[in-house]
């Protein structure tokens, strides 16, 4: 619930009443200042729950079309492997699926917190493992597994002892300004500095490109579903944040694109999970006015908890399987012949 509403002048009255007036459908900043805290705000868990469903779409889109494209006739390319994946209804499903990430995200956005929902992604390391695991079978290491427990209880850590809270609906011009040119510099140099050095170095560069602009990306979230929600599907359209969105989204899936081609995915990925929340932690408090715990210790729990999250998502993305393939079982016969009861599907993962 809101808070009550402070006593203002006359002046200062007709003042908000004129900026509720603007806001249309939304609630009043002085109302919505404190939306997406965790703390007094039944909303907070609403939002969790989206940005874990969001997680999840995007871990499961992962799989199955990993597992499509993997499991395409070897003579399969080109134009074929385009008419086979189209046909393969585990593929179309894994469209659904990213399509699913991205509608649970912006609701997530919507009414919650940069700095709450963009680390609450990371979980999507965790979501893939356990698909790993129960839907191809393989076999997951101890060390990985308690990587994965560690990202969780240092998430919960840094959002919990952070006490995230405030954020305003409407930045100013000049920070929106601000935060692009500086978000698109930092992308742009290291895109450039990819050009040069080994594959995982040139991986580790794209992929930290590609996460800064994934962070861009979210506040564009955010500002579309204001936009839509204040002026409807039509006066979307005629403001600059779905067009942002666009070129922002066009952008950030050509930079990850290049750090899967350039290099191994263990050398990106850390890079891709790591750097999406730290830049988006930075835009929610120059943007959003997003802020923390004023309490010094608490909060350098918080960060200790954010570093240890962290270190857990490197131990995690070095130590799970290379490949999507599942084990193939000890008693395959004499032959070494995969048993006939195996699933061929997974077997050709």
């Amino acid at each position: 619930m809101c808070p009550e509403r402070p006593t203002l002048g006359s002046a200062a009255r007709s003042e908000r009443r004129r900026a509720d007036r603007g806001a249309g459908d939304r609630a009043p900043e002085w109302c919505r200042a404190e939306t997406g805290s965790l703390y007094g705000d039944p909303v907070a868990s609403v939002v969790v729950v989206f940005a874990l469903l969001a997680a999840l779409s995007n871990a499961v889109n992962e799989a199955t079309q990993h597992i499509a494209s993997t499991a395409a006739p070897s003579r399969s390319s080109g134009w074929r492997l385009v008419v086979y994946l189209f046909r393969n209804p585990l593929w179309l499903f894994g469209w659904i699926a990213l399509i699913a990430a991205f509608v649970f995200q912006a609701l997530a956005l919507h009414d919650g917190l940069i700095s709450i929902v963009q680390p609450l992604l990371a979980t999507e390391l965790v979501f893939m493992l356990a698909l790993r695991r129960i839907w191809i079978h393989q076999g997951i290491r101890p060390i990985t597994w308690a990587a994965a427990a560690v990202t969780c209880a240092g998430l919960t850590v840094f959002i919990v002892a952070g006490q995230p809270g405030g954020g305003q609906p409407t930045p100013t011009s000049h920070h929106w300004i601000g935060a692009v040119l500086a978000c698109c510099a930092g992308a742009a140099v290291l895109a450039v500095l990819a050009q040069w050095g080994s594959k995982s170095v040139r991986a580790a560069l794209f992929g930290s490109a590609s996460a800064v602009m994934w962070a861009l990306v979210a506040t564009f979230i955010k500002a579309t579903t204001d936009t839509l929600t204040q002026f409807g599907v039509g006066g979307m359209f005629t403001h600059w944040p779905i067009y942002a969105l666009a070129a922002g989204s066009v952008a950030a899936l050509f930079l990850t694109q290049a750090a899967l081609h350039v290099g191994p995915l263990r050398a990106s990925q850390p890079f891709l999970v790591i750097v999406d929340p730290i830049v988006s932690i930075v835009l929610s408090v120059w943007l959003f006015g997003e802020r923390f715990t004023t309490d010094g210790a608490v909060l350098a729990l918080a960060a200790f908890g954010f570093a240890v999250m962290c270190a857990a998502v490197i131990v995690l993305t070095q130590t799970t399987p290379a490949t999507m393939k599942a084990d193939i079982p000890k008693d395959t016969g004499e032959s070494g012949r995969i048993p006939p009861g195996y699933p061929p599907s997974r077997a050709s993962a």
